[in-house]
Formats: C-alpha cells, structure tokens, sequence
C-alpha cells in the first residue's frame, strides 16, 4: 500500500441510493465500496450530508471494526443547540458507531448566524464529552479560513483545492491554517468533473476559461497521464494536506480511484494547470447549467 492511500479519503455523498446503473441494488454497491476502500487502506470516510437512510445503510453494511476514521456533519444551529445534539447522537446510532474522529460544520456561514455560537459551544462539549475527536469546518476559499482558524480554533477545516483551482496554496492560507495547528482536509480535487468534461460539454459560461482547461488537458496528455491520476497525484502530494477528500458512485468509479491514487505522481508542471476565471472556480455558478 502507497503512503498516499492512507490519507485518502471517501466521500459518501455520491454513494448511490437505488438500483445502480449495472442493476446493483444500493446495498451491494455501497458495501463493496467500503470493502474495497478498507482493503486499499483508505484513511478517511466521511459521511457527508447524507439522508437518515443513507445513514442506516452505511451503519448496516461498514465493515467491522471501523478500519476508516469516521467524519460526521452537523446540523444547522438554527433549531437550537438541543437540537444539534439529538442529530448528532442520532447520526451515531445509524453508523451503529460510539464515537467519529469528528463532526464538521456544513458551512462557515453557521457560525456566523446568530445561533453560531451556541452551536459551536455545543460541538466543543460534546467533543469533550468523548463523541468524537475533533470539531471542524468546511470552508469556501471565499470564507478567509485563515480569519476562521484565527477566530475559532477548530481541530479541522475542509477546503477545495485542485490543480485547476490552486487559490487558497498559492496565496499560503491552507499552510498557514496547517501551521497553526489545524488539520487540512482538501476537498472539491476534481472542481465537479470540469477537468474530466470533453471540450464540447463545458458549460457555455466557461468561455472565458476555455483556454486554459485545454492548456491543461493538452500538458496531461504530453506528460503521458490521465486527468483523474493528475488530479489525484496533485492533491495527495501537497504538504498542506492531512487528507484528501474525493467522492465516488460505484465500485468501479472508486477502484479506478485507487489505482490512480497508487500510481506514482506525474511529472507536471502544476503551476501552469492553475486557473483563475471566478466562474469556473465557483460551481455554484455553473454546475447546474
């Protein structure tokens, strides 16, 4: 086993929730999923905002004992900090786990709501309590997690960073985050496929980073790689990075996932992948187009 693959992480997010395109009841696929992650020595599954039975049937299938450290999400704060409890011992119960290496706020913008604060004093007790480990956050690039780190002191953020979208290393705030003791989990690696979109599928508000996407498809071809291997082989080689969180919908996605993750990293010139239109880097703005 690669180094590599035990700071790799599965995201359940994608896991499917019927019938697979193979006919594959969602049971068999998500188990085989999880074997197969556990056997590659895959460090990290994180839950996601998954659905109460999604929840079930990941508790019902994982294998035994947990060979994954376990990342759970929070609720919103707005319901009241009892609430944000019961959720929190609920999703517990369905993972049929006692305790997660840690539960993460879904967005920076909780915190700042006016229930943010009972909702993060409420976390950091039940984290002392032994539910889990670690309190973090996930973070747009936008959300400053430098000004975040600094203000909250969480055990862990999440933020995207990709060979394409490369805002948040080159500036130094992942390193600085890392370097004050948080934990660095990057997400978002693939940028929602746009790396893997043929020329005539990208969306038509992408004009404008046309350019640069098959710049940097052509230097993958021309260094003898493939699109996943090269997100891939960027991601897990960057020092701020404790983990790296990627999504998968079937077994086979998430095989091909590990044999790129295996591979020894290209020789690329990352520097020259990174791009900076504000539309491809937001896929809020096109991803439902």
């Amino acid at each position: 086993m690669r180094a590599s693959l035990a700071k790799l992480g599965l995201g359940a997010s994608q896991f499917p929730a019927g019938p697979s395109t193979r006919g594959r009841p969602a049971d068999v696929e998500v188990r085989d999923m999880l074997v197969a992650a556990a056997r590659a020595g895959l460090g990290f599954l994180d839950a996601g905002q998954t659905s109460a039975s999604a929840e079930q049937l990941l508790g019902a299938v994982a294998p035994r004992p947990a060979p994954f450290h376990l990342l759970i999400r929070s609720i919103r704060g707005d319901r009241g900090p009892d609430a944000v409890e019961a959720e929190v011992r609920a999703t517990l119960a369905r993972l049929r786990i006692a305790k997660a290496r840690a539960v993460v706020v879904q967005s920076v913008a909780d915190l700042f709501a006016p229930a943010g604060g009972a909702l993060w004093t409420r976390l950091k007790a039940l984290r002392d309590e032994g539910l889990f480990d670690q309190v973090g956050v996930s973070a747009y690039a936008s959300d400053d997690p430098v000004g975040v780190a600094r203000r909250f002191r969480p055990d862990l953020i999440q933020a995207p960073a990709s060979l394409l979208d490369q805002r948040l290393l080159i500036d130094g705030s992942l390193m600085n985050v890392r370097d004050m003791g948080v934990e660095v989990h990057l997400r978002s690696i693939f940028l929602n496929g746009l790396l893997f979109l043929p020329p005539d599928r990208v969306p038509a508000q992408l004009k404008g980073a046309a350019g640069r996407l098959s710049r940097a498809r052509r230097m993958i071809a021309e260094g003898r790689s493939d699109p996943l291997q090269a997100a891939l082989g960027f991601a897990l080689s960057r020092p701020e990075a404790d983990a790296v969180i990627v999504g998968a919908a079937s077994a086979a996605e998430l095989q091909a996932v590990i044999a790129a993750a295996a591979s020894p990293p290209p020789d690329l010139d990352w520097d020259e992948m990174a791009i900076d239109d504000p539309i491809a880097l937001d896929p809020r703005r096109w991803a439902a187009a």
